[in-house]
């Protein structure tokens, strides 16, 4: 018998356990509003909340008139609103997971407090209110309904209902609380201490708490009801202080951000977006009006994705006369539409240089295009992009090109290229920073500098131009001549233009092969743009004459005839700044020795010599890593010398810096073979094998597995036979103090420096007459600008330098750092001409591309058959050179005479000098000067900044 009741018992278990299994989820949908039922139902019981709450303020009015019975209709219809929430309540009991939480929830509670009232009040046939005033609390279900009904969409929205719900339902709470108290008194007291006090005063006495004004009129005379008080004004100042700045900022933020921009024909325009941050705008705008010079005619509108800060308002009400801001997304046609993006002169992206998922910024920005591009095809975008293989999805855009000057800022790609290039050439990071990003400080070279025409140089800039038609049919190195001698202008290369498509590549110090055509674009060295358009008027038959280059003015001549060939005046010219005698000793290869991508005459190492397919590069079969990885008993370590030095800091887990952007510069086809130098890589072998897939391919990579915060690990890679040294650092995540970014980077810089300076100090030890200090290169990248007073000091207690010029002396050395913040300015500079973007990046890359760069690299080595080779290998190369030897000595030689005799005689493009600086300078610092005057005399130790031809091996003369 037993056992039959267990059984029994069992199986009703068993069919209660399927019963719940198959109600309780599809009360649980009902209930969360998922199925259009449980919407239906959601909305339907806060309407009915509403409903309740609105016949307890009617039940108020008739108490307040003191009528004690309710009308029939009203009892009726309360007692079936609270029957409804009663069977609602069940539901809920049924589908909640935790019982016991279930009875602490907000909404049960209001129903405990007010279901039961309502029917006591029907049985008693009494008013009774009770605490039926907690049906307020209801209306914070308001934001949800609203958002179900689809009435509330965007973020501004739903966060103003939400304040107004919690505000609204707190103050209707508060409200009937005291309303109850102090209406029926304190229960213990006797006689009753109660006051007659409308639901409006009580209201009114709440707003008057909250907000801490406190007229006095109305007070509470109820010990619960100062007791309520005394908590609520707590928690209601809180409220009151954090809802009306809230509210106030919304509705300004909507009126002010969520305007459209009325678009006014004939006014310039444009619309930065992407990473909107105190930071990118700040340097936005001042690199922006920096190259407008002061005459703002340009409007810009920012469109960020979230609502400016504090400090970010404040720059915009500082430049409000020309920015506006708009709050939305590139994203959104809708916004896209309200910035008047079609009508724009260009749309700029920013990048998040500092972000630690540098793939996830990019791909971002490019969807960012993507949806500019789709609704508006022809609107010019200048982008920001962090790893340069992020760049091959642009081109998959239907509408990207260069016709409608979209440009791409590749910042890793340059910051690398600005880096390998300073290896070789040191300082040209600096030249070209003077050149093209901004203006040099030269007060302190102004405090130590004697010579005033060294100053000169701070206000030569890159400037293009169309050449004159009169120029058509020379070569590169005559319109040079000619432009220096007769125009005072250098010119460093031109665009040309080939092809049925309109083509157009940049060509720096061309071959003599390359012709001039007609509407050529030249890219010049000048003070002004006024000098520049002496290139654009000049005449050969009106200007031949003419020996002062600012009377070069435009011509209004019909015919372009002259007296006097244009020959024989350009051998009068040629003549005339050309002295007598055999020109100087370099390392010249004539131009026949160059025959089908390589150099005669090398004899067994031609041999070594291979190019990748597109003839970009120097190439060889992948290397496996372990053959690439020394060690210190390895034979290749002891035999480096003159090797670059790369120390990079990274992990396992840290972003990629890009290697391959280092690496191609620097295994350009344009160097003989002989030229490279062996790139030794020390870092984290974790870190370096994931990079070791993407460079595997370059000749003379070396890997060795250590920190350059040791100083046996540096020993061990000849750090003090090193040509160059670089320090890297890997994108890490953002440090809440900024000068804790760099903090490897530094101390790696002042291990590899001490070390320097305690081998060359005890090398000095032998002649103390003639201290002989010699540093080599290093060049220090550094995320955070101002961390650069870590490493610009000179070292302390040293005699030989004064004090005061201690700083002077470590911090003026060209291209000692490098920080990202210094490729901010080329997003203005691209805007005013993305010629100079591409003339930079020829300059820094060497003419290489990555994408050029991956695909060769995929394809394997060059067919000897293929003629691309020799049209890649005509490319000019950076070189830092001595004056020539015979010229060594002698102190009447101008720049001038050395830009015209090294152009005739070797086809050399001079274009900056960099001079060792006045005594005391027991470290041999050089500053650099960019663009000397023409009648600045040379001295024999200074080094001129050069662009070479494939033809001229260069050596290491520094």
């Amino acid at each position: 018998m037993k056992k039959d009741k267990d059984v029994w018992s069992h199986k009703r278990k068993q069919k209660s356990v399927c019963w719940r299994r198959a109600f309780s989820p599809q009360v649980e949908m009902m209930l969360s509003a998922q199925t259009s039922m449980g919407c239906a139902l959601v909305i339907l019981v806060f309407l009915l909340n509403i409903g309740s709450l609105i016949i307890y303020f009617v039940n108020l009015a008739e108490a307040e008139e003191f009528k004690i019975f309710f009308p029939d209709s009203i009892l009726y219809v309360d007692k079936a609103l609270n029957v409804f929430f009663l069977l609602y309540f069940g539901l809920r009991f049924v589908a909640a997971d935790d019982k016991l939480r279930f009875w602490l929830q907000l909404n049960s509670l209001v129903d405990f407090f007010t279901i039961p009232p309502v029917f006591v009040s029907y049985y008693l046939k009494r008013n009774w209110l009770g605490l039926r005033f907690l049906r307020a609390l209801r209306l914070l279900e308001l934001p949800q309904i609203l958002q179900f009904l689809r009435i509330t969409k965007s973020n501004y929205s739903i966060k103003l209902s939400k304040l107004f719900a919690v505000f609204i339902s707190t103050w209707l709470t508060a409200a009937g609380f005291i309303h109850l108290v102090e209406n029926n008194g304190d229960p213990w007291v006797q006689p009753a201490n109660s006051q007659s006090l409308s639901y409006f005063k009580c209201m009114y006495l709440v707003m008057m708490t909250m907000s801490t004004v406190g007229y006095g009129d109305v007070v509470v005379q109820t010990t619960l009801g100062q007791t309520f008080n005394i908590f609520f004004i707590i928690g209601g100042l809180v409220l009151f202080a954090n809802f009306i700045p809230e509210v106030v900022e919304i509705v300004q933020s909507r009126k002010n951000y969520k305007s459209s921009y009325e678009v006014v024909s004939g006014k310039n325009y444009i619309v930065v977006c992407g990473n909107i941050t105190l930071e990118s705008v700040t340097t936005f705008l001042r690199d922006f009006l920096l190259q407008d010079k002061g005459s703002v005619c340009t409007e810009i509108l920012f469109l960020g994705e979230s609502l400016p800060s504090l400090e970010l308002e404040a720059v915009f009400r500082c430049y409000s006369a020309y920015t506006t801001f708009f709050y939305g997304s590139a994203l959104n046609s809708g916004d896209l539409k309200r910035v008047g993006m079609g009508s724009t002169n260009a749309c700029l992206i920013l990048a998040d240089v500092h972000s630690p998922q540098p793939y996830t910024e990019d791909t971002s920005n490019i969807m960012r295009v993507l949806s500019i591009k789709n609704h508006y095809p022809n609107t010019r975008v200048i982008l920001q992009i962090i790893q340069s293989h992020n760049k091959a999805y642009l081109p998959n855009i239907p509408s990207w090109g260069r016709r409608t000057g979209d440009s791409i800022i590749c910042l890793a790609e340059l910051k690398l290229g600005f880096i390998a290039q300073s290896c070789l050439v040191p300082g040209l990071s600096t030249l070209l920073t003077n050149l093209f990003i901004v203006e040099e400080d030269t007060e302190t070279k102004r405090k130590y500098l004697r010579d005033k025409m060294l100053l000169e140089d701070k206000d030569y800039k890159v400037m293009t131009s169309q050449l004159s038609n009169d120029f058509a049919g020379m070569t590169f190195v005559e319109v040079c001549r000619l432009c220096f001698v007769k125009l005072n202008l250098v010119l460093l290369g031109i665009e040309l233009r080939f092809g049925s498509q309109g083509e157009s590549t940049i060509l720096i110090n061309p071959s003599a092969q390359i012709k001039l055509h007609r509407n050529t674009m030249g890219f010049f060295i000048a003070h002004s743009l006024a000098e520049v358009r002496r290139a654009q008027f000049y005449c050969k038959a009106c200007h031949s004459d003419i020996q002062d280059p600012e009377q070069i003015k435009k011509c209004q001549c019909k015919s372009r005839l002259c007296s006097k060939s244009f020959s024989e005046k350009w051998k009068f010219y040629k003549e005339s700044h050309v002295s007598d005698g055999e020109p100087a000793s370099l390392d010249v290869l004539p131009p026949q020795s160059f025959v089908n991508g390589d150099f005669e005459g090398q004899g067994e190492e031609n041999s070594r010599v291979t190019l990748d397919s597109t003839g970009m590069f120097h190439w060889c079969g992948a290397v496996p890593l372990q053959e690439a990885l020394l060690s210190c008993k390895d034979q290749a370590a002891p035999n480096l010398q003159g090797h670059i030095l790369v120390c990079v800091f990274g992990d396992a887990n840290s972003p990629l810096i890009g290697l391959q952007d280092f690496v191609m510069p620097l295994r350009a086809s344009n160097f003989i073979y002989h030229e490279l130098k062996d790139i030794v890589f020390l870092g984290s072998l974790e870190y370096l094998q994931r990079e070791w897939k993407f460079i595997q391919n370059f000749p003379k990579l070396w890997l060795f597995s250590g920190s350059a915060l040791s100083r046996e690990d540096l020993r061990a890679v000849k750090v003090q036979d090193c040509a160059a040294c670089t320090i890297l650092s890997s994108n890490t995540s953002a440090s809440s103090n900024p000068s804790l970014v760099d903090t490897e980077s530094i101390l790696a810089t002042l291990n590899i420096r001490s070390m320097q300076d305690a081998v060359f100090r005890a090398k000095a030890l032998g002649n103390q007459s003639q201290p002989c200090y010699k540093r080599i290169p290093i060049t220090t990248e550094l995320k955070f600008s101002p961390n650069a007073q870590f490493i610009n000091q000179a070292p302390s207690g040293n005699p030989e330098i004064p004090e005061q010029d201690q700083l002077f002396t470590t911090g003026v050395p060209a291209g000692a750092i490098f920080s990202d913040s210094f490729l901010n300015s080329l997003l203005s500079m691209t805007y005013y001409n993305h010629h100079i973007l591409a003339l930079l990046q020829t300059l820094v890359t060497s003419g290489t591309s990555p994408a050029l760069g991956e695909q060769g690299l995929e394809e394997g080595s060059r067919s000897p058959e293929d003629g691309i080779h020799r049209a890649s290998r005509l490319r000019c190369k950076l070189a830092l050179l001595p004056l020539p030897g015979r010229l060594r000595g002698v102190s009447d030689n101008s720049f001038g005479d050395i830009y015209c005799r090294a152009l005739d005689l070797f086809g050399i493009l001079c274009f900056g000098l960099c001079r060792l600086m006045e005594e005391p300078n027991p470290y041999r610092n050089r500053f650099v000067i960019a663009r000397p005057a023409s009648d600045l005399k040379m001295l024999s130790t200074d080094l001129l900044f050069c662009l070479v031809p494939f033809n001229v091996a260069t050596t290491d003369v520094l």
